[in-house]
Protein backbone atom coordinates (compact mmCIF):
# COMPACT_ATOMS: atom_id res chain seq x y z
CA UNK A 1 0.00 0.00 0.00
CA UNK A 2 1.37 3.44 -0.92
CA UNK A 3 0.84 6.52 1.19
CA UNK A 4 -0.12 9.84 -0.38
CA UNK A 5 2.33 12.69 0.17
CA UNK A 6 1.21 16.23 0.99
CA UNK A 7 3.39 18.92 -0.58
CA UNK A 8 2.99 22.61 0.30
CA UNK A 9 4.41 25.66 -1.46
CA UNK A 10 3.76 29.41 -1.63
CA UNK A 11 0.72 30.13 -3.80
CA UNK A 12 2.40 32.12 -6.55
CA UNK A 13 0.79 33.39 -9.75
CA UNK A 14 1.95 30.24 -11.55
CA UNK A 15 -0.37 28.02 -9.51
CA UNK A 16 -3.49 30.19 -9.89
CA UNK A 17 -5.42 27.59 -11.96
CA UNK A 18 -4.76 25.01 -9.25
CA UNK A 19 -5.81 27.44 -6.54
CA UNK A 20 -9.09 27.98 -8.42
CA UNK A 21 -9.67 24.23 -8.20
CA UNK A 22 -9.15 24.33 -4.43
CA UNK A 23 -11.69 27.14 -3.96
CA UNK A 24 -14.15 25.60 -6.41
CA UNK A 25 -17.54 26.92 -7.39
CA UNK A 26 -19.59 26.09 -4.29
CA UNK A 27 -19.29 26.45 -0.55
CA UNK A 28 -18.21 29.28 1.72
CA UNK A 29 -14.68 29.45 0.31
CA UNK A 30 -16.02 30.03 -3.23
CA UNK A 31 -17.91 33.06 -1.92
CA UNK A 32 -15.15 34.53 0.21
CA UNK A 33 -11.87 33.97 -1.65
CA UNK A 34 -10.09 34.96 1.61
CA UNK A 35 -11.20 38.57 1.46
CA UNK A 36 -13.11 38.66 4.78
CA UNK A 37 -10.13 40.06 6.70
CA UNK A 38 -9.02 42.38 3.89
CA UNK A 39 -12.22 44.33 3.20
CA UNK A 40 -14.46 46.41 5.41
CA UNK A 41 -17.83 44.83 6.19
CA UNK A 42 -19.61 47.09 3.71
CA UNK A 43 -17.02 46.42 0.98
CA UNK A 44 -17.30 42.69 1.59
CA UNK A 45 -21.11 42.70 1.39
CA UNK A 46 -21.04 44.85 -1.77
CA UNK A 47 -18.53 42.59 -3.57
CA UNK A 48 -19.67 39.72 -5.75
CA UNK A 49 -18.03 36.29 -5.71
CA UNK A 50 -16.36 37.14 -9.00
CA UNK A 51 -14.99 40.42 -7.60
CA UNK A 52 -13.59 38.67 -4.51
CA UNK A 53 -12.03 36.01 -6.73
CA UNK A 54 -10.43 38.72 -8.85
CA UNK A 55 -9.09 40.48 -5.73
CA UNK A 56 -7.30 37.31 -4.61
CA UNK A 57 -6.05 36.79 -8.16
CA UNK A 58 -4.60 40.33 -8.23
CA UNK A 59 -3.08 39.96 -4.76
CA UNK A 60 -1.43 36.65 -5.61
CA UNK A 61 -0.08 38.03 -8.90
CA UNK A 62 2.33 40.24 -6.94
CA UNK A 63 3.29 38.10 -3.97
CA UNK A 64 2.32 34.78 -2.42
CA UNK A 65 -0.47 35.66 0.01
CA UNK A 66 -0.79 32.09 1.19
CA UNK A 67 0.26 28.52 0.60
CA UNK A 68 -1.26 25.74 -1.49
CA UNK A 69 -1.18 22.00 -0.79
CA UNK A 70 -1.15 19.06 -3.16
CA UNK A 71 -1.92 15.48 -2.21
CA UNK A 72 0.31 13.64 -4.62
CA UNK A 73 -0.33 15.82 -7.70
CA UNK A 74 -3.88 16.95 -6.88
CA UNK A 75 -4.37 20.52 -5.49
CA UNK A 76 -6.30 20.00 -2.26
CA UNK A 77 -5.84 22.91 0.16
CA UNK A 78 -4.97 26.52 0.86
CA UNK A 79 -4.01 28.61 3.86
CA UNK A 80 -3.92 32.40 3.93
CA UNK A 81 -0.82 33.81 5.65
CA UNK A 82 0.55 37.34 5.42
CA UNK A 83 1.85 40.09 7.65
CA UNK A 84 -0.78 41.15 10.20
CA UNK A 85 -0.91 44.60 8.55
CA UNK A 86 -2.23 43.03 5.31
CA UNK A 87 -5.50 42.25 7.13
CA UNK A 88 -7.09 45.56 8.22
CA UNK A 89 -10.16 43.82 9.65
CA UNK A 90 -8.02 41.97 12.21
CA UNK A 91 -7.20 45.28 13.91
CA UNK A 92 -10.92 46.16 14.15
CA UNK A 93 -12.24 42.80 15.34
CA UNK A 94 -12.88 42.41 19.08
CA UNK A 95 -11.42 38.89 18.74
CA UNK A 96 -8.15 39.76 16.99
CA UNK A 97 -7.39 43.41 17.73
CA UNK A 98 -4.12 44.25 19.47
CA UNK A 99 -3.99 44.66 23.23
CA UNK A 100 -1.13 46.01 25.34
CA UNK A 101 1.95 43.86 24.94
CA UNK A 102 0.86 42.19 21.69
CA UNK A 103 3.57 42.07 19.03
CA UNK A 104 3.07 44.11 15.88
CA UNK A 105 6.48 44.24 14.20
CA UNK A 106 7.38 41.20 12.11
CA UNK A 107 4.05 39.55 13.02
CA UNK A 108 2.35 37.34 10.43
CA UNK A 109 -1.19 35.97 10.69
CA UNK A 110 -2.63 32.64 9.55
CA UNK A 111 -6.27 33.56 8.97
CA UNK A 112 -7.88 30.75 7.05
CA UNK A 113 -7.75 27.17 5.83
CA UNK A 114 -9.52 25.58 2.89
CA UNK A 115 -9.29 21.82 2.40
CA UNK A 116 -11.37 20.26 -0.35
CA UNK A 117 -14.11 18.12 1.15
CA UNK A 118 -12.97 14.86 -0.42
CA UNK A 119 -9.43 15.28 0.95
CA UNK A 120 -10.11 16.07 4.62
CA UNK A 121 -8.76 14.01 7.51
CA UNK A 122 -5.58 13.19 5.63
CA UNK A 123 -3.13 15.63 7.27
CA UNK A 124 -3.63 18.43 4.76
CA UNK A 125 -4.42 21.16 7.33
CA UNK A 126 -1.36 20.25 9.42
CA UNK A 127 0.83 20.36 6.33
CA UNK A 128 -0.70 23.71 5.37
CA UNK A 129 0.06 25.14 8.81
CA UNK A 130 3.68 23.96 8.62
CA UNK A 131 3.93 25.48 5.13
CA UNK A 132 2.36 28.74 6.32
CA UNK A 133 4.88 29.01 9.15
CA UNK A 134 7.78 28.39 6.75
CA UNK A 135 6.39 30.95 4.30
CA UNK A 136 6.10 33.50 7.12
CA UNK A 137 9.63 32.72 8.32
CA UNK A 138 11.04 33.20 4.81
CA UNK A 139 9.16 36.51 4.61
CA UNK A 140 10.84 37.82 7.77
CA UNK A 141 8.28 36.91 10.43
CA UNK A 142 9.51 36.64 13.99
CA UNK A 143 6.06 35.74 15.34
CA UNK A 144 3.19 33.87 13.68
CA UNK A 145 -0.31 34.16 15.07
CA UNK A 146 -3.52 32.20 14.52
CA UNK A 147 -7.12 32.72 15.63
CA UNK A 148 -8.60 29.22 15.89
CA UNK A 149 -11.88 27.93 17.21
CA UNK A 150 -12.08 25.39 20.02
CA UNK A 151 -14.43 22.47 19.29
CA UNK A 152 -13.67 21.07 22.76
CA UNK A 153 -15.53 24.07 24.20
CA UNK A 154 -18.18 24.22 21.47
CA UNK A 155 -18.60 20.80 19.83
CA UNK A 156 -21.47 22.05 17.66
CA UNK A 157 -19.08 24.07 15.45
CA UNK A 158 -19.81 23.32 11.81
CA UNK A 159 -17.08 22.56 9.29
CA UNK A 160 -17.69 26.02 7.81
CA UNK A 161 -17.01 27.64 11.22
CA UNK A 162 -13.66 25.86 11.47
CA UNK A 163 -12.03 27.79 8.60
CA UNK A 164 -9.81 29.57 11.15
CA UNK A 165 -8.35 26.20 12.12
CA UNK A 166 -8.76 24.56 15.51
CA UNK A 167 -6.87 24.93 18.77
CA UNK A 168 -5.59 21.34 18.48
CA UNK A 169 -4.33 22.01 14.94
CA UNK A 170 -2.30 25.01 16.10
CA UNK A 171 -1.08 23.16 19.21
CA UNK A 172 0.21 20.39 16.93
CA UNK A 173 2.23 23.07 15.12
CA UNK A 174 3.88 24.29 18.32
CA UNK A 175 1.62 27.31 18.90
CA UNK A 176 0.54 28.32 22.42
CA UNK A 177 -2.64 29.99 23.60
CA UNK A 178 -1.86 33.55 24.70
CA UNK A 179 -5.41 34.81 25.15
CA UNK A 180 -9.02 33.64 25.07
CA UNK A 181 -11.15 36.52 23.72
CA UNK A 182 -14.20 34.24 23.97
CA UNK A 183 -14.89 30.77 25.30
CA UNK A 184 -14.62 29.12 21.89
CA UNK A 185 -11.89 31.31 20.33
CA UNK A 186 -8.19 31.55 21.08
CA UNK A 187 -5.29 33.76 20.06
CA UNK A 188 -2.32 31.44 19.53
CA UNK A 189 1.30 32.34 18.80
CA UNK A 190 4.49 30.73 17.67
CA UNK A 191 7.70 32.67 18.35
CA UNK A 192 10.20 32.09 15.55
CA UNK A 193 12.99 33.88 17.40
CA UNK A 194 15.18 36.71 16.22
Amino acid sequence: MTTATVRVAPATAEVWPELERVFGERGDQAGCWCQWFKLTASEYRASTRAEKRELLHEQSAHTAVGVIAWLDDEPVGWSAVEPYAAYPTLARSPITKRVDGDPVADLWAVTCFVVRLDHRRRGVARALLRGAVEHARSGGARVVEGYPVDPAVRPSLSAAERYHGTVTLFESGGFSVVRRPSASRAIMRLDLGS
